[in-house]
């Protein structure tokens, strides 16, 4: 009986930091966890000045205030985000009073233990689950609470009620054709011939710096743009020779180099897909040659909320592993430019996860980093259904409607350029219309009415912020020429452009944009805006009897945001002086 009291009394004082009704669909407890299995979780602290933070970023990020581009250091950064010494301690304790050890890293405190330890300390019931299309099964729980004293110093445990499994890649490449030999061939004559000029059949670097009126040539010394690879891609270091020598003879010889994070590796000779990894060095490099270039190789799978769409196993990037160690690094180590051409639902990421690594992206703008997504390639949405109440509703992507990244939509032809069909946008369900973005974006709302106006929340976060092509881009990849679409190809052919505009800013002793979207929407004539195509999507929900569209007007819209680059006009107003030559 003395035992059922205490049962109650610690159930009556715990918070419930998250609990789930039932077994998400497609998953099957397959068997309760042994006491002695292993199991490693990371709690979140709450920052004691995020809200001071998200202030000083804003500040240094919108040109006109007196503190832009006084970026800051990683210590400055962390003592913004320090949890209170109390936080930390009591957090620590509660652990120790269980026999368990922990790491603290600044605001985040990482442990391992047994699954019983785990069960009584988390008032929780860990199980193995496994996915009905397979994988490997995984340690979760249907719901996990803190002591009530603890509630207000931690912001969430995971992995917990996270279920998520292996699978196929999330890259936002929409299609990729290898090329048989003798389409190879009649490709290279036709190249050979025609040089610079863009043919919508087929986009090489040629056509990307004449289309985009880039001529400047960067110094390599002191500048860095790196690209971030997930799911075991990796990029070749034989197929990019390939491709500068048949596409950029004048790069001939630049390499790029790896960082290997959370246990990612560099295997060469991998048999797993490479398009993407391929895709992000090579056309980083057609555009930005001869800024150095970095690949982060990380590890490992991320939580995944299972969807109608991305019902699991779960294809989510570990975007924690990956920031937690970028924000570790040295100041000097960092890149002032970062490509990331992977992306999923935002609906299937837990919202306090969501949230948190939102707020990593804003601590590297902060540090003078410019972080850039694809926005996605599914239009509007592909089924089209909320799953919090099964009502159709469009899809936005994460972390592409995260206000802390530039999300980069895609457009296809040239004469003129046009917003492509599947070109992902619209409006975040989780983060609020920041103001930099406030004119543009009430702009396109007081043009299309109440349309759609029942299916995303007029109020929030427009994406994406801007756009390049991403329509059949030459690529080599394992040796044979392929084409490639997707926003997968135009956030590194606009990261490659900022990478320029952040050398050109180092010659004339200036910092690095950092954080671009404030800077993006004071400069939008330095953009080609966009006025034709639309996006589609939403095709197989009933509720949109022919789908449904996002067309691109004039001024922003949810398909190419801004509009395409014009570097000329860009690199003015980033470095007046600097000659675009």
């Amino acid at each position: 009986m003395r035992s059922l009291l205490l049962l109650f009394a610690s159930a009556a004082t715990a918070k419930v930091m998250d609990s789930l009704s039932s077994v998400p669909k497609g998953w099957t407890e397959v068997r309760q966890a042994s006491p002695d299995d292993s199991i490693t979780l990371r709690a979140a602290l709450p920052q004691q000045h995020a809200a001071a933070l998200e202030q000083a970023v804003l500040e240094i990020s919108t040109p006109g205030h007196p503190n832009y581009g006084l970026h800051m250091s990683r210590d400055q950064v962390r003592a913004y985000t320090a949890p209170t010494e109390q936080s930390v301690s009591s957090v620590v304790n509660w652990l120790a009073e269980s026999g368990v050890k922990s790491s603290v890293n600044n605001d985040w405190i990482t442990f391992t233990t047994n699954v019983k330890t785990a069960n009584d300390l988390l008032n929780a019931n860990f199980a193995w689950y496994q996915y009905e299309k397979g994988g490997s099964p995984k340690l979760r729980t249907l719901s996990y609470s803190v002591p009530d004293e603890l509630a207000g110093n931690i912001d969430l445990i995971q992995p917990t009620t996270r279920f998520g499994q292996l699978g196929a890649k999330r890259s936002t490449i929409f299609e990729m054709q290898i090329l048989e030999p003798e389409e190879e061939d009649a490709l290279k004559a036709n190249i050979a011939i025609q040089a610079a000029n863009c043919n919508p059949s087929r986009i090489t670097p040629d056509c990307l710096k004449s289309l985009y009126n880039i001529k400047y040539t960067a110094s390599p010394d002191g500048n860095l743009v790196a690209f971030a690879s997930y799911l075991e891609e990796y990029a070749r270091y034989s197929d990019l020779q390939s491709f500068e020598t048949q596409y950029v003879p004048q790069a001939a010889g630049q390499n790029f180099s790896v960082q290997l994070v959370n246990g990612g590796l560099n295997d060469q000779t991998s048999s797993d897909d490479s398009g993407e990894a391929n895709l992000d060095v090579q056309y980083v490099l057609a555009v930005s040659n001869p800024v150095p270039i970095l690949e982060y190789s990380t590890g490992g799978r991320g939580p995944l909320v299972p969807t109608h769409d991305e019902p699991g196993p779960s294809s989510n990037e570990p975007y924690l592993e990956f920031l937690t160690y970028l924000l570790d690094q040295e100041d000097s180590a960092l890149p002032q430019t970062l490509s990331t051409s992977y992306g999923e639902e935002e609906q299937s990421v837990p919202e306090d996860y969501a949230l948190k690594v939102c707020n990593l992206f804003m601590q590297l703008g902060a540090r003078g980093v410019s972080v850039l997504f694809s926005s996605g390639d599914s239009g509007p949405g592909d089924s089209c259904i909320r799953e919090s109440d099964q009502a159709p509703y469009f899809q936005p992507t994460f972390p592409a409607g995260c206000p802390y990244v530039t999300s980069v939509g895609a457009t296809y032809n040239v004469e003129p350029e046009q917003a492509v069909s599947f070109s992902s946008g619209g409006f975040s369900s989780l983060h609020p219309q920041p103001a930099w973005q406030a004119d543009a974006v009430n702009a396109y709302l007081d043009l299309i009415g109440d349309t759609y106006s029942a299916y995303f929340n007029k109020s929030n976060r427009g994406f994406p912020d801007v756009a390049a092509q991403g329509s059949r881009f030459i690529v080599i990849d394992k040796g044979s020429s392929a084409l490639l679409s997707g926003t997968s190809a135009s956030s590194p052919v606009f990261t490659g452009v900022v990478a320029l505009l952040n050398a050109a800013r180092k010659s004339q002793g200036q910092p690095p944009l950092g954080f671009l979207n404030p800077w993006l929407y004071n400069n939008s004539a330095a953009l080609t805006d966009i006025t034709s195509g639309y996006s589609s999507g939403c095709s197989g929900n009933s509720a949109f009897r022919n789908g449904a569209r996002w067309n691109a007007t004039t001024g922003w819209d949810p398909v190419t945001g801004l509009g395409t680059p014009d570097f000329g006009k860009l690199l003015a107003a980033a470095a007046p002086g600097v000659v675009n030559a």
